[in-house]
């Protein structure tokens, strides 16, 4: 019963925080040189004020911040993000639907690349501190947490797909042929072009979790109860897996939360260098645009998730831990 109380309070808690999120992002957005009509003006030589006037007030760019911010939110409390400034005038939500599974799809993907990888790399450097192997991994690991992601994705498009010929370099399936395909062939096709993204994508997160998960492990490591485990002569594998790194992924659960919309947010990165149709690409070309409503509706969905990854981290902590929920809900 806490467990749901502490729930609660901690999802209530969560609304205020996103009520700031969006209204610091709303303003720092227009405060940010150029607007939606400056394509169609700056270019057009006959352009007046009288009708870039006209366009203001058909953008709705002529009212004050707040009131921009007020119809804006008013929409969201309805679920309607509103409708993009591009040509089409298409529903906000409309345009990130058809996108999102693809950016999701990546995005899981590259978080079981990371689990799965991370993980068991973390638990062997820790065990085997210091050793060959414990300093490879760290000089790989470091290198690959400094390299930039676009750099990679260049060099990994370079000798992957062009100098080899192995993976294809853009977009998500073949142009020519695919709808000929049978269900098969289509889902190798789809893999060959996810894989290039999918690691681009993990590799950043896959070293950084691997260390969190070697310094905790050298945490619990030096605890009582791990000296008083092999002292009572188990097996060194069920000391490390069973009690040591039941342990050390504690801490990891927060990380693990909190890197949702780091990955999201790496869709941008990727997904324009792959000519990948997903969320982060539109969120690119929306910056570039100025669409501001489909920029909200994108900052909307990364907000969410990162609200969500806190609060599943919290959740995961309170029910790993029964003293982080009686202490919030004021319980002795």
């Amino acid at each position: 019963m806490d467990f749901i109380i502490w729930t609660t309070k901690r999802i209530l808690s969560l609304i205020p925080t996103f009520i700031g999120i969006t209204l610091i992002s709303f303003f720092v957005m227009h405060l940010a040189p150029g607007e939606p009509m400056s394509l169609q003006a700056d270019f057009n030589p006959k352009m007046t004020p009288e009708m870039r006037q006209r366009l203001r007030a058909q953008y709705g760019l002529d009212k004050p911040l707040y009131v921009q911010y007020a119809k804006w939110f008013k929409g969201l409390i309805q679920l309607d993000l509103g409708r993009s400034f591009s040509p089409d005038r298409r529903k906000v939500w409309d345009k990130i639907r058809e996108r999102l599974p693809v950016t999701i799809l990546i995005n899981v993907l590259s978080m079981i690349l990371i689990m799965v990888a991370a993980v068991p790399l973390g638990v062997k450097a820790a065990v085997k501190q210091n050793s060959l192997f414990d300093q490879v991994t760290t000089i790989l690991v470091f290198l690959a947490y400094a390299a930039p992601a676009f750099w990679v994705a260049l060099l990994l498009m370079l000798f992957f797909g062009i100098e080899l010929n192995w993976l294809p370099v853009s977009g998500l399936h073949t142009l020519m042929g695919y709808d000929s395909m049978s269900t098969w062939e289509k889902t190798l096709d789809w893999a060959r072009h996810l894989i290039l993204p999918v690691f681009v994508s993990a590799i950043g997160g896959l070293a950084g979790f691997s260390r969190y998960t070697r310094s905790s492990m050298l945490e619990v490591l030096r605890q009582d109860f791990i000296t008083t485990a092999r002292a009572k002569g188990l097996p060194e594998r069920v000391v490390i897996y069973r009690h040591a790194l039941k342990n050390a992924l504690l801490p990891l659960i927060t990380i693990l939360g909190l890197s949702i919309p780091g990955l999201i947010g790496g869709s941008v990165i990727f997904e324009s260098i792959f000519a990948i149709p997903g969320v982060g690409q539109l969120m690119w070309s929306s910056v570039m645009a100025r669409d501001y409503p489909v920029l909200m509706g994108n900052l909307v969905i990364v907000s969410v998730l990162t609200l969500l990854g806190n609060l599943m981290a919290d959740m995961g902590y309170a029910a790993a831990d029964p003293r982080i929920r009686t202490g919030l809900t004021g319980e002795e």
